[in-house]
């Protein structure tokens, strides 16, 4: 079974400065520690780790020298690895900065990371549009909408997305307040951006809540999506099956329902392709690849579009695929992963572990990918 990859950073110096009354720890941690502070996001982040001891055997982070990780991984007997190294014994937020470029390097469907609002923002400052992220919170300052609402609940939501579960995605705010104002009994909070985070909550759970979703109103709404999102000049493939070819038409194009067409400018520039074609018309042209998911198995690749082989994959890009798939066909995989056979097991491996997955309008869901051979099956 091919382990599912976390990424784990703990700024370790988050949250001393409570304790010791100074509002903060942005450049106080040796004043906090002079009064008697102790560090505490470890053992926050403990507590989210705890939450992932049963599917320890499906897990591998990736993570930092010492107190950013790898310390309390080995602990608890997860399995890592160590990216980097330290210059110092004390981290800063420089390092917080390259760990996260690592790790986006490396791939992690999510970034974990321990810390309070300076930390969110030394994380913003350098993560991918689009990356799921998702704080621990272990700081002083928690005004950020990017962290869990609690340690425990960071580490259930990590788990649900392991196990399978939908998690949805969303922008979280990064807010932080001015430390030297606050010291002074001025409140002064900035915006500073927003990361992708994911929500916490089970897509079945509030199904039942909710009531039956409309099929119907939700292609609708992927329609209006899309066309808002679609630029000029860029080839979009639509792969073959209803979800698509009902999208296609309710922007007004006629596609076909089995075969694999490409759109450019809101018209249909090739119906029902070849593999050849395809290529042909992909390769060193801009373009984005649509595919959905075979309810009830959950395939996106190898089945039923066998035109969409790995070289177009390759020519057309892992980041320009999109998988577009209702939630009521989602929940028909019973939290089993989305598939990949391509029939290229390099290509296979280089998928992420998890996709995103477009649900609505504005909405996606971060979901597991794994392998049609069974090796990441739950």
């Amino acid at each position: 079974m091919t382990a599912f990859r976390l990424g784990l950073i703990i700024n370790p110096l988050a949250g001393l400065g409570g304790p010791a009354a100074l509002k903060g720890s942005d450049g106080v941690a040796t004043e906090a520690l002079a009064r008697g502070s102790e560090p505490r996001a470890s053992e926050r982040t403990r507590l989210a780790l705890q939450c992932l001891l049963p599917l320890r055997e499906r897990l591998q982070f990736l993570t930092f020298p010492g107190a950013m990780g790898a310390d309390l991984l080995r602990e608890l007997g997860f399995a890592y690895q160590v990216l980097g190294s330290l210059n110092d014994a004390a981290t800063s937020a420089e390092d917080t900065k390259q760990a996260v470029q690592r790790l986006q390097e490396a791939g992690c469907a999510l970034i974990l990371f321990a810390g309070g609002d300076g930390t969110a923002r030394d994380v913003c400052s350098v993560v991918r549009e689009g990356q799921p992220v998702l704080g621990i919170p272990a700081g002083v300052k928690i005004h950020s909408g990017v962290y869990a609402i609690s340690p425990r609940a960071a580490g259930e939501l990590a788990a649900r997305l392991v196990e399978g579960g939908l998690v949805r995605l969303a922008s979280g705010e990064v807010r932080d307040l001015d430390e030297a104002a606050l010291r002074e009994g001025r409140v002064a909070a900035r915006w500073y951006g927003e990361l992708t985070v994911p929500e916490e909550g089970h897509f079945m759970q509030q199904t039942k809540q909710a009531g039956m979703e409309s099929e119907e109103l939700v292609l609708l709404e992927l329609a209006d999506w899309l066309q808002d999102s679609m630029e000029d000049g860029v080839r979009y493939v639509f792969g073959p099956g209803s979800t698509l070819h009902g999208l296609a038409q309710n922007l007004g194009l006629e596609t076909t329902l089995l075969g694999v067409d490409v759109i450019e400018n809101g018209q249909v520039l090739a119906r029902d392709v070849t593999e050849a074609q395809l290529f042909e018309l992909v390769e060193g042209h801009p373009s984005r690849l649509l595919v959905t998911a075979i309810g009830g198995q959950g395939h996106i690749l190898g089945r039923g579009n066998q035109q969409i082989s790995p070289r177009v994959v390759r020519a057309i890009g892992l980041d320009h695929l999109r998988v577009v798939a209702t939630k009521r066909k989602l929940g028909t995989l019973q939290g089993r992963p989305l598939l990949v056979d391509s029939g290229d097991p390099v290509l296979d491996d280089s998928f992420p572990a998890a996709v995103r997955v477009w649900a609505g309008y504005k909405e996606e869901l971060l979901y597991p990918l794994g392998w049609a051979a069974g090796s990441m099956q739950p």
